[in-house]
């Protein structure tokens, strides 16, 4: 009976251990599913952000294999409408805990929700990102917006057509409009092509034109309104005139029609943002026939430059969705910092990265076959270092649904351009400021 009773203590104990076992076992993976954190993300544009941020959830997962990051695909306005609607009532349910916000918004954005945004100031380093990204992404001193895309402007033109028309590359570099305008009057002469395309609807190149010199629709404090007296934006909307006048732009009306027209050889180049390219490359059969310069600048403007932009966002962490700490680590290690992925990013979607390392990068360094074995990716990232600060503000869209229709009075009506802007700075003191 005793031998029973050591044998039933013994088997007690074992199986209390084996328990306990068990019981660690289960506390342990208790552990790890508790450590699997969730991150949701929104952007637009399947073939561009989203793909950046699907790269940047492949690099951070190979380190933080407990995250579940989510990449949910959303058209820009759907974005900013449910901002909008959820912030402006207190209401965190069903947003993203980082989301891409465009560069021209995030000044409304910031400035609305005051509290809505993380801090990140302390999780990245400005200077590793070019400086005129800082000012749309900041506020009062602190940076909220994580830099990513330039939308650095470049002059893409057929180098085929312009030598027809009697010029060469090195006339192409460093150039102001007005010898824009007079090698796309030989062109038309020369081959029947038109030099560019406008958009009387589309303001993209006035706000290129305007940003060389330093200028925006409003002024420093990006409340102000600066059109009545706004030289750059003047000189601009003549520049512009001339082009019509001198019937080198052909017109189009949507974004397909831009994009068709250069894909099937009507017009000789596109002065547009360095996000246009995949767009020009896709024409294969004009392969090897392209160039790029840097951006005409103002000659009348001193304070004109051959750089500028169009476009461009940042990534933003929503402060009180969720773990705030895990999504500005994600951005911070990613977006923030990495350059490899930045150099993956300008294979895979053609990106130029506003941070600043990327240029050191393989990939950067590559001569490019389609522009005639020119390292486009290295130009673009050096002309991005020159593009002039300006503060976007909370009202560029705004704004410009009224100066569209000051432009078209001005360049198809003849207008005086001196009363037209001052009654457009009238109009939008009207109606944005509060």
């Amino acid at each position: 009976m005793k031998t029973k009773k050591l044998i039933a203590i013994a088997l007690t104990a074992i199986m209390t251990l084996s328990m306990a076992g068990c019981g660690t076992a289960s506390k342990k993976s208790a552990t790890t599913t508790s450590t699997n954190k969730k991150i949701v993300i929104w952007a637009w544009d399947g073939t561009f952000n989203v793909v950046a941020a699907k790269e940047a959830k492949a690099i951070y997962l190979k380190d933080h294999k407990g995250v579940d990051v989510q990449i949910v695909e959303m058209a820009q306005a759907d974005i900013v409408q449910k901002l909008n609607t959820n912030l402006s009532s207190n209401t965190t349910a069903g947003l993203p805990n980082i989301v891409l916000i465009e560069d021209y918004r995030s000044q409304n954005f910031l400035t609305s929700y005051p509290d809505a945004f993380k801090d990140m100031s302390s999780k990245v380093k400005t200077t590793n990102f070019m400086d005129y990204k800082l000012k749309s992404d900041s506020l009062n001193g602190k940076l909220y917006g994580i830099p990513f895309d330039s939308g650095v402007t470049a002059l893409f033109y057929r180098t085929d057509l312009i030598e027809k028309a009697g010029y060469k590359k090195s006339d192409m570099e460093n150039m102001t409009w007005d010898k824009f305008i007079e090698i796309g009057k030989a062109v038309k002469v020369k081959t029947g092509k038109a030099m560019l395309t406008l958009d009387p609807n589309d303001l993209a190149l006035l706000r290129a034109m305007i940003q060389s010199c330093g200028q925006w629709y409003v002024k420093d404090d990006g409340k102000t309104i600066n059109l009545e007296n706004n030289v750059a934006l003047k000189e601009a909307i003549k520049t512009y005139k001339k082009i019509m006048d001198a019937g080198i732009a052909k017109q189009v009306s949507d974004w397909d029609q831009f994009v068709s027209a250069f894909q099937k050889g009507d017009v000789a180049s596109v002065p547009s943002g360095c996000w246009v390219s995949s767009s020009i490359t896709k024409a294969t059969d004009q392969n090897g026939k392209w160039a790029v310069a840097s951006i005409p600048r103002l000659e009348a403007v001193k304070t004109s430059v051959n750089a500028s932009n169009i476009g461009g966002s940042s990534w933003y962490v929503l402060d009180k969705v969720g773990d705030s700490e895990l999504a500005s680590d994600f951005l911070a290690k990613t977006f923030g910092s990495n350059k490899e992925l930045m150099n993956t990013l300008a294979q895979k979607i053609n990106l130029i990265s506003t941070l600043k390392s990327s240029s050191t990068t393989a990939n950067y360094q590559k001569p490019v076959e389609f522009y005639g074995g020119q390292k486009t990716a290295l130009d673009l990232s050096k002309w991005s270092t020159q593009i002039p600060t300006v503060n976007f503000g909370l009202y560029t869209y705004s704004i410009e649904d009224i100066l569209t229709g000051t432009v078209q009075s001005i360049v198809k009506s003849g207008a005086n351009i001196d009363t037209a802007l001052k009654d457009a700075q009238k109009q939008a003191e009207s109606a944005v400021v509060k």
